[in-house]
C-alpha cells in the first residue's frame, strides 16, 4: 500500500495539505456486522495519515495496513469487553507500558507534576480494567547498556571491519523504517543491533514478567503508550513475534493523544482521577518517583554512549557534554579531544532532512562521525506526532516548551545503577555475554528495497 500523497521525488509533507486527505485501511468492512457495539464504538479508527507516517515510501503492505488499522482504542476495549464475559478461557491479562517521553505530555497538558501525572494515568487505566501499568524506563536501561557495549566493540574492530563505524542508533522506528525500506545495506549494516526500548519492554513483559506470573505469553495483552505513530508499525515486525505462542511482544500501540481521546470520551479529567502507584516487574514492588536518562528530548543514547566510550576507550571521565549546533538546531555535534587530537566525534541528527544529508555524506565517503543518534521527529521524541499537536496537525509550541521543562526537571538515573537490571542479567539472561542476551535484547536490520533513486526524495 502506498500513501496517496507520496510523490517519490519530493515528499509532500513539505506541501500544505489543505484537504487533509488520508489513507484509511478499511480492514473492518468484513467484520462490521460481527463487531460488538459498546460505549467506545464512536472512537476514531486508526488511520495512516501522511503527517503521522514519517517513512512513507511504498512502505506498507496490505497486511500491515490491516494490522495497523487494528491498533486503536477499539482494540483495547475489545479486550476489556472480553474480560467481562463469562468465558474465562478468552480472558487476557492487560498490561500497559508507558514511554517516559509520554509522561511530560500528560503533566503539561493537565498542569500536574510528572509524578502525579504518572500516578493519575495509572489510576485512569486501571479504572478501565487494566491489570498492570509499567514504566518503560527499565527497557531503555537495557537498550542503552547494550548499545554502549556494542559501540565499544565496533570501535575496537574499526580497522578490521569496513562497516564497524559509524554506528547509528536503533531506537527510532521511523528512522529504522526509512533505512530498511529506502536505503541499502551499506547503511543498515551500520545500525546498532540493540532492540528499541519498546521491543525490549515487550520481551520483559511477555518473557520475564510472564514467567514470574506463571502465564503463557499469549495470555497477556500488552499495550504501549508512546509519543509517535511509527511505533505502531514497529510492533508488527516479524522479528518481534513468538511463533510458539502465536504472540507479538507488543500487541497494540496507542499514542498519548489517543489516551486523551479515551479520557474525553469518558468525560474524565486527569485531575479527577485517583492516584495509583505504577507497577514494577518485580513481585509486589511499586515504582518510585519518575526518573529519566541523559538527553534533552529523548532517551539520551548519545550522551550515555559518549560518556561510556570516553571512559572505556580513553580512560576519561566526562561529566558534562557540550553540544555544538551545525547547520540547524536539530543537527548537533559532540567531540572528545585527547592530547590535542579528536578521538571521538558524535552527532545528533533529528528530522528527515538532516537524516538524508547524513546518508548522502556516508555514501560519498565524507562521513566523520563515529556515532549518530538518529531520530525521525524534528526536536526529538517529545515532539512525536502522537502528542502535542494542534487541531490542524501542527506542533503545539507552547505545550511543547512546557513538556521540555517538565522533562528536563526529571532526575537522571544511570542505567548502570539500576540493580534490578544487573540482577536480571544474571538471573534471567544468564550473564551479559550469553546467547540469551543476543536473542532477547538484539535483532538485525537489513534493507528491503535497494533502490538508490529513492535517495532523490527531497525532505
Amino acid at each position: 500500500m502506498k500513501c496517496e500523497n507520496c510523490t517519490k521525488k519530493e515528499c509532500s509533507k513539505k506541501q500544505k495539505n489543505d484537504d487533509t486527505q488520508s489513507t484509511s485501511v478499511d480492514a473492518s468492512s468484513s467484520n462490521d456486522g460481527l463487531e460488538e457495539k459498546n460505549e467506545f464504538h464512536t472512537l476514531a479508527n486508526a488511520k495512516v495519515l501522511l503527517s503521522d507516517c514519517l517513512a512513507c515510501d511504498n512502505c506498507m503492505t496490505s497486511e500491515e495496513g490491516a494490522r495497523v488499522f487494528q491498533q486503536n482504542q477499539k482494540e483495547l476495549f475489545r479486550i476489556l469487553n472480553l474480560n467481562k464475559k463469562c468465558d474465562t478461557s478468552k480472558h487476557k491479562v492487560l498490561a500497559v507500558s508507558i514511554c517516559p517521553q509520554s509522561l511530560p505530555y500528560f503533566a503539561a497538558k493537565f498542569n500536574l507534576s510528572v509524578n502525579d501525572a504518572a500516578k493519575r494515568l495509572c489510576g485512569f487505566l486501571k479504572s478501565l480494567g487494566v491489570h498492570y501499568v509499567f514504566d518503560t524506563t527499565i527497557a531503555a536501561d537495557f537498550s542503552i547498556l547494550e548499545s554502549q557495549r556494542e559501540f565499544v566493540q565496533r570501535y575496537q574492530r574499526r580497522n578490521q571491519e569496513e562497516h564497524a563505524l559509524p554506528m547509528f542508533a536503533s531506537a527510532c522506528p521511523g528512522w529504522i523504517r526509512y533505512a530498511e525500506r529506502v536505503l541499502t545495506n551499506l547503511v543498515t549494516s551500520h545500525i546498532c543491533t540493540a532492540k528499541s526500548p519498546q521491543q525490549i519492554m515487550g520481551s520483559l513483559v511477555k518473557g520475564y514478567f510472564a514467567r514470574q506470573q506463571n502465564l503463557s505469553p499469549d495470555k497477556i495483552f500488552h499495550v504501549i503508550v508512546a509519543p509517535c505513530y511509527d511505533k505502531k508499525l514497529e510492533a508488527l515486525r516479524e522479528d518481534f513475534y513468538t511463533a510458539l505462542y502465536n504472540s507479538q511482544e507488543v500487541d497494540c500501540v496507542l499514542t498519548s493523544g489517543e489516551i486523551v481521546q479515551i479520557m474525553e470520551q469518558k468525560n474524565v479529567s486527569m485531575k479527577d482521577v485517583t492516584e495509583v502507584a505504577v507497577d514494577s516487574l518485580f513481585d509486589e514492588i511499586k515504582e518510585g518517583d519518575v526518573v529519566r536518562h541523559d538527553g534533552k528530548r529523548s532517551d539520551g543514547y548519545l550522551e550515555h554512549i559518549f560518556k561510556h566510550a570516553a571512559k572505556e576507550l580513553f580512560g576519561m571521565d566526562v561529566k558534562e557534554i557540550t553540544y555544538k549546533a551545525l547547520k540547524n538546531k536539530d543537527f548537533q555535534e559532540v567531540t572528545l579531544e585527547k592530547d590535542g587530537e579528536t578521538v571521538l566525534r558524535f552527532a545528533a541528527a533529528y528530522g528527515f532532512r538532516n537524516i538524508q544529508n547524513m546518508v548522502l555524506k556516508l555514501k560519498k565517503g565524507k562521513f566523520l562521525y563515529h556515532f549518530v543518534e538518529v531520530l525521525a521527529c524534528p526536536g526529538g521524541c517529545l515532539n512525536g506526532k502522537g502528542q502535542a499537536q494542534t487541531e490542524d496537525g501542527k506542533p503545539d509550541k507552547a505545550l511543547l516548551n512546557q513538556m521540555e521543562e517538565v522533562y528536563a526537571a526529571i532526575p537522571v538515573r544511570l542505567p548502570e545503577t539500576n540493580m534490578h537490571v544487573q540482577k536480571m542479567y544474571q538471573d534471567w539472561l544468564e550473564g551479559m555475554d550469553s546467547k540469551k542476551v543476543q536473542e532477547t535484547l538484539h535483532t538485525k536490520y537489513s534493507a528491503v528495497n535497494q533502490t538508490a533513486s529513492n535517495l532523490d526524495i527531497k525532505w
